[in-house]
């Protein structure tokens, strides 16, 4: 792939400096420690919408669904994202077993699609690049979410 263009750059240095906003970071902390779920029930108890978790949940899925699609359309340059980034990966991760259902629910085939298909692509990525760290990234998450369960 060809190098970053200024504009890839000036765009990629913007929406990671979004990152930084005080309400964004204490929504991903949040996020992180308490967003564990296997289902659309699990969803909603934790965080439905018109609570302060349900918009904790949302602004840093939604953040990540509108930085994805930026990507799949070619504004962020798909290496430099990848080699800086891997929290939305893992936003993907504590999501995806909620995606099926949620897109029946919504009917809508294109609910977090852009996280979707970028997380696809950083697992093809990052394992050719670094066979195991999907699995290793995996583990720990899982490791994350055991303690954070035992602390509640």
């Amino acid at each position: 792939m060809a190098n970053p263009t200024h504009e890839q750059a000036k765009l990629h240095l913007q929406v990671f400096e979004e990152r930084r906003e005080p309400r964004l970071r204490q929504a991903r902390e949040w996020f992180f420690k308490n967003y564990h779920v296997t289902s659309v029930d699990d969803a909603m108890r934790i965080a439905a919408p018109g609570t302060e978790n349900g918009a904790l949940a949302m602004m840093v899925i939604s953040y990540w669904e509108q930085t994805c699609a930026l990507l799949n359309y070619g504004l962020l340059h798909e290496d430099l994202f990848f080699e800086t980034t891997g929290e939305f990966f893992g936003v993907w991760e504590f999501v995806k077993a909620t995606v099926p259902q949620s897109r029946q629910l919504f009917k809508s085939n294109t609910y977090l699609s852009h996280l979707e298909k970028a997380a696809q692509r950083f697992e093809a990525w990052s394992e050719k690049r670094s066979p195991g760290h999907v699995a290793a990234m995996r583990e720990f998450m899982s490791k994350m979410r055991t303690q954070s369960a035992k602390a509640a």
